[in-house]
């Protein structure tokens, strides 16, 4: 039985700053390189490139190798391969998501050794990353063998090589759907831009809509007592449960009943997820891209709170949405992953009706940008939990918002 080799790296010019990855997958037996994945992820910090890289390789692997393939994992991250060895434990909530996503691709595999290597021995990945991040900086996209192309997603697509005779796949800006749809990503190509901010929205359309139908979760302890919930994992509670079955029943219905539902990796939308996928029987696909932003410190502090002990923070935070939360990440950062995953999911799956379980902030970059309002405008926006809001995109006009904080189903 063949036996593969994952060697990932992941660098941020600022730490956080412009930041990439690179994963190489070889042959144990020879050395040969089976599988290359390279690409920048925007601003982030060391680890989470790390983790990207992982991920990459894990999913080139599984590309190469199939379900129950044998890999040794060697990376020059000594937190990465501890923490998924499961000798350090995870103290930074921002990066549970993402060890998450890695731990259930490991699942899939029979992972023979976690080993940490000197950069010198991790020169290939290394090499990798610095050119993805170096091609985003010229504004192109990484492509295999260190070439670069431009395009509308350029410096934010990834490509990744495979043995002759298999397709590649190119995920807009890093973004990995969990399995069951690893086979089906295979097919999938760099995200266009598509719709937003085209026509006037007065003509009829030419053609079928894509449906986006977004999902607010639930309640959770977070919410209810109105703390900064960003990355931190806050189950939903029994309120919240009962929000998002009353959200799944309403949905399971015409003309609502999604095609696709996609969700972000934190529990809480998962479990409002899951509330929609037994009702409907679609299954769910976790998009990492939308999950919320990142708070840094303020995380799990009131605003009050927040006001007292960072309170020029919080006045140029609310004035500029380019700054940032100490240790956190701006709405302008966000809005960069959250058009990805909106890209992403409005090419892949056109003209059907996508269901996606998100976030305050991420639903309210999808809202602004459809409207084509500036950011200043999340600020003006209310949405409710477990509301819904529905925007539809055509390839020949705008995107236009139908529906906007429906709580209908909640009285």
């Amino acid at each position: 039985m063949t036996s593969y080799v994952i060697e990932a790296d992941g660098g941020s010019r600022g730490n956080p700053g412009p930041a990439g990855y690179g994963a190489v997958v070889k042959d144990a037996s020879d050395d040969q390189v089976l599988a290359e994945a390279a690409e920048a992820i925007g601003v982030a910090t060391n680890n989470v490139a790390e983790y990207r890289g992982l991920i990459a390789g894990l999913r080139a692997v599984l590309d190469v190798g199939g379900d129950g393939a044998r890999v040794a994992v060697r990376m020059d991250s000594k937190l990465v391969v501890e923490q998924m060895a499961g000798r350090w434990k995870i103290k930074n909530e921002g990066l549970r998501p993402l060890a998450a996503e890695a731990g259930a691709l490991v699942r899939r595999l029979r992972v023979t050794e976690w080993t940490w290597i000197p950069r010198e021995r991790n020169s290939h990945a290394d090499r990798l990353a610095n050119e993805a991040m170096d091609a985003a900086a010229k504004g192109l996209t990484w492509k295999a063998g260190g070439a670069q192309e431009g395009g509308p997603a350029a410096g934010r697509g990834a490509a990744r090589t495979a043995p002759a005779g298999r397709q590649t796949d190119l995920l807009d800006a890093g973004d990995q759907l969990s399995a069951p749809t690893a086979a089906v990503a295979t097919a999938q190509q760099t995200a266009r831009v598509t719709g937003a901010g085209k026509g006037t929205g007065w003509a009829p359309p030419a053609r079928v809509a894509t449906s986006l139908l977004l999902l607010r979760h639930g309640e959770t302890p977070l919410s209810l007592e109105r703390r900064f919930s960003g990355l931190g994992d806050a189950e939903l509670t029994a309120a919240g449960l009962a929000q998002a079955a009353a959200a799944a029943e309403r949905l399971s219905r015409e003309p609502y009943r999604p095609d696709v539902i996609v969700t972000s990796p934190l529990t809480r939308a998962r479990q409002t997820a899951q509330a929609v996928a037994e009702r409907t029987g679609v299954e769910i696909e976790v998009l990492e891209h939308l999950r919320e932003a990142d708070f840094g410190d303020w995380e799990g502090h009131t605003f009050t709170e927040v006001q007292r002990r960072w309170p020029a923070e919080l006045a140029t935070w609310l004035a500029d949405p380019d700054v940032a939360p100490p240790g956190g990440e701006s709405f302008a950062q966000t809005a960069h992953r959250v058009r990805a995953a909106r890209e992403l999911l409005v090419e892949r799956y056109e003209g059907k009706t996508v269901l996606a379980v998100s976030h305050v902030t991420p639903i309210k970059l999808l809202l602004r940008e459809a409207l084509l309002a500036p950011l200043e405008s999340l600020y003006r926006m209310h949405l409710d939990l477990a509301c819904l809001s529905l925007i539809e995109y055509y390839a020949d006009g705008p995107a236009v918002v139908k529906t906007f904080n429906d709580i209908s189903h909640l009285r």
